[in-house]
């Protein structure tokens, strides 16, 4: 069973639609939002059972020029 988080993603001023584009070519995720406040984006994925989250996230995600910061929500149990 895979692992599913929330990430919230901060993008370099300017850069936001070109990461939200590059998350996308790279089908990574479940959903991707645009947000206000402190994030830019807002990301649900599914880690594979087999894969070490972080691990996962570094190799997948945060190699994505643009991306300042991030935050990771785990989730636990579906209600």
């Amino acid at each position: 069973m895979s692992t599913c988080v929330f990430i919230q993603i901060r993008c370099t001023p300017g850069k936001t639609y070109a990461v939200a584009e590059e998350i996308a070519l790279q089908e990574i995720h479940s959903e991707l939002y645009s947000t206000s406040g402190d994030f830019d984006l807002l990301m649900k994925m599914y880690i594979p059972a087999d894969q070490d989250v972080g691990k996962y996230i570094n190799d997948h995600l945060l190699v994505i020029k643009g991306i300042e910061r991030s935050l990771t929500t785990m989730t636990y149990k579906v209600f």
